[in-house]
């Protein structure tokens, strides 16, 4: 797991506005990832949404906040992952994310979503106001980066027709996936009250999701209702146990993870904690240890290797990293996150040819990994294509909301690739994306 240093910074699209952007970062961990698509599969066919396209990421926000700005991404802080004392309780989450797309409220919208993006075709995609990471590559970010905090909550903001509507769609799913909708109402109780602090202390989805008794007392009825006493999903509680302490284990101080390891009551998953907090204290063998012994029990488990191969990777172990990312590869063939960390190995090992080849299958899976187009950079670059190499930087300076450096290397690659290929053409995208930034600017 590559957390903290290598998440993806997501930058706020500009709505007309002029003052200073507020990055947001997500936390891009392959395990996490997984899990969460587990948890969330069966409450968004519920909801009659495609797992495969709806992505749940994670921002690295100790707030406790969940929202959605298109109709592929449900995004929730870091901050309400930890509070959630259940499966059910993230699961309802999920859900009412999933009724705010499936009931078209973002269509609804004052802002114009197509108006926020721009660039189209450079293989980069910010969704708009949030600059959510997209994976169709057809869209990317340009134009005026920036927009004030209470812009985005106007954004976000639903009105409180729409949220009892999610609230009761939600329920629903719930139900029709076999999930206790009980959950849903302990997610309600942690904000009751919320509403009567002052706005510089009301959590963010307080904001965005106007709380009301009458909203309380609707889901808690219908859920009183239709209550499912012991209805647990063994799975459900492994898989959000995975989450939930992956998470924990990189977020929160090691001594704390140590002495709660074993809380989830899995073998596999305590072992995986006290390898994460033996390697955040510089403490190779005890972690390579527990990551075996985790792997001794799931044999093969994609996750694990590649958290063996971080740690042996972080510990300059170039070779021994390669062959744990290899072996997590022919495990997840198509995880864009582990193909990345597996191309990172190898190209530090010196097997640039096989680093490029793996880096750009890489990003054909996940066009927005900051990382990885940085390291096609020095692939590239290693190679003598330095024209591609300049393109690739360009694409990911424009990610990043850099526009001027964005379009300085697109120059640099329009010059050096071959004029009317597919390079060239991306390059011109960057090009006209930062002009029209520039312009904006002025």
């Amino acid at each position: 797991m590559q957390l903290v240093r290598l998440f993806a910074a997501i930058l706020i699209l500009g709505l007309g506005m002029t003052s200073p952007a507020r990055a947001l970062t997500l936390l891009r961990d392959p395990d996490i990832e997984h899990a969460l698509k587990q948890l969330a599969t069966p409450v968004l066919q519920a909801a009659g949404l495609s797992p495969a396209r709806v992505r749940i990421l994670v921002i690295d926000d100790r707030n406790l906040n969940a929202f959605v700005v298109d109709q592929d991404h449900i995004f929730i802080h870091s901050g309400l992952l930890l509070k959630m004392r259940t499966p059910e309780m993230l699961q309802a989450v999920i859900a009412h994310e999933a009724a705010h797309i499936a009931s078209g409220h973002l269509v609804r919208r004052p802002v114009n979503m197509r108006n926020a993006r721009t660039a189209a075709g450079i293989g980069v995609a910010l969704a708009a106001a949030a600059g959510a990471i997209s994976g169709n590559g057809q869209v990317a970010a340009a134009g005026a980066v920036g927009a004030t905090n209470t812009a985005l909550r106007l954004f976000f903001v639903h009105t409180r027709a729409e949220e009892s509507s999610a609230d009761s769609a939600s329920v629903r799913y719930l139900l029709r996936a076999g999930i206790d909708p009980q959950g849903a109402v302990e997610v309600m109780e942690i904000f009751r009250g919320q509403e009567v602090l002052s706005e510089s202390r009301q959590d963010p989805y307080s904001r965005s999701h106007p709380m009301s008794s009458d909203r309380y007392r609707a889901v808690k009825s219908l859920a009183d209702a239709n209550a499912r006493p012991g209805a647990k999903s063994p799975n459900a509680d492994y898989w959000f146990a995975r989450a939930k302490g992956k998470l924990s284990a990189f977020k929160l101080s090691p001594k704390w993870t140590l002495t709660r390891a074993g809380e989830s009551g899995f073998q596999d998953v305590k072992l995986m904690r006290e390898a994460a907090a033996h390697h955040r204290q510089s403490r190779m063998d005890r972690a390579l240890r527990s990551i075996d012994g985790a792997l001794a029990i799931r044999r093969n488990d994609p996750y694990y290797l590649e958290l063996r191969g971080q740690i042996l990777m972080e510990n300059r172990r170039f070779a021994e990293a390669a062959n744990s990312y290899a072996r997590a590869v022919n495990a997840a063939p198509n995880d864009a996150l582990i193909l990345g960390s597996y191309g990172r190995a190898l190209l530090a090992q010196g097997q640039n040819d096989k680093a490029l080849q793996i880096l750009t299958k890489a990003r054909s899976r996940d066009v927005g990994d900051i990382r990885v187009m940085r390291d096609l950079g020095v692939a590239y670059a290693k190679s003598g294509n330095r024209g591609m190499a300049s393109l690739v930087t360009a694409e990911r300076y424009a990610l990043q909301g850099r526009m001027a450096d964005a379009g300085l290397h697109a120059g640099r690659a329009s010059d050096l690739l071959p004029r009317g290929s597919a390079g060239w053409q991306r390059a011109q995208d960057v090009l006209s994306a930062a002009k029209a930034a520039q312009r904006k600017r002025k």
